[in-house]
């Protein structure tokens, strides 16, 4: 496999080592999978953090490119201090369980755009809830080398039972015999969202970073935000295509 040369951004904020070239076929992403979830680890936990960003990912009305908004959170005063988007052709097919290997590359572009390095990443997606605990959090955050957060708006795989109605309810996500996330209720009567580790974090600083980073929505801030922009850029496209 073809090994992608490191990078260091203009501003001096060094892009993470590469683990893996993307040129892989769906047999060599599934392997690749296996072998990265070994590396993954989760020590992490306090939730005293103030740099967090979130990021969402969309394809272009003709399903060929991918574009990845990320936004970052100073936690401190509350205000979002740096947005950024990019655009790259996607390269691997939509396969369910797979989907890191279409969307991270555009994240990638656009994180290396931060000057101001984040220490913790939510995303709208999978983390440790997938089928081979590599969910696009577990891919990102080991390939950045910072903390991250699966925070899905829907389940890829697990049964749980319903949490409560109030915002903070919650109910395990098992899957084979063993807990893979939460299903977590930030707001009242709003419908849940499907927390799973990605990297450094324990599953409940994960809960307490999403809830102190929901701000009256359903989803946390950051991710909001970034599924704002994301949408919005993909309409300006197909307006201009």
């Amino acid at each position: 496999m073809k090994q992608e040369p490191d990078i260091t951004h203009p501003t001096g904020h060094p892009t993470a080592q590469p683990l893996h070239s993307w040129d892989l076929d769906l047999a060599e992403a599934r392997l690749m999978q296996q072998k990265l979830a070994a590396c993954l680890h989760f020590p992490i936990q306090h939730a005293e953090f103030r740099w967090i960003a979130g990021a969402d990912v969309a394809c272009d009305q003709t399903n060929r490119k991918m574009i990845a908004a990320v936004v970052l959170f100073d936690m401190q005063s509350g205000f979002i201090v740096e947005k950024h988007h990019a655009i790259r052709e996607a390269r691997f097919p939509y396969v369910p369980g797979f989907l890191s290997f279409r969307e991270a590359p555009a994240v990638l572009d656009a994180w290396n755009l931060f000057s101001q390095k984040p220490e913790v990443l939510i995303l709208d997606g999978q983390g440790w809830a997938h089928p081979r605990r590599f969910g696009l959090a577990c891919h990102l955050g080991l390939w950045l080398g910072v903390a991250s957060i699966g925070c899905a708006k829907s389940r890829l795989i697990g049964e749980y039972d319903e949490p409560g109605r109030e915002a903070g309810s919650q109910a395990d996500l098992c899957d084979r015999g063993g807990r893979i996330g939460v299903v977590l209720r930030t707001r009242k009567k709003v419908k849940p969202v499907f927390i799973s580790q990605g990297n450094l974090l324990t599953l409940p600083v994960c809960i307490q970073l999403v809830l102190h980073c929901c701000r009256g929505y359903r989803l946390p801030e950051p991710t909001r935000q970034a599924h704002l922009l994301v949408t919005r850029l993909r309409r300006e496209i197909s307006i201009t295509a």
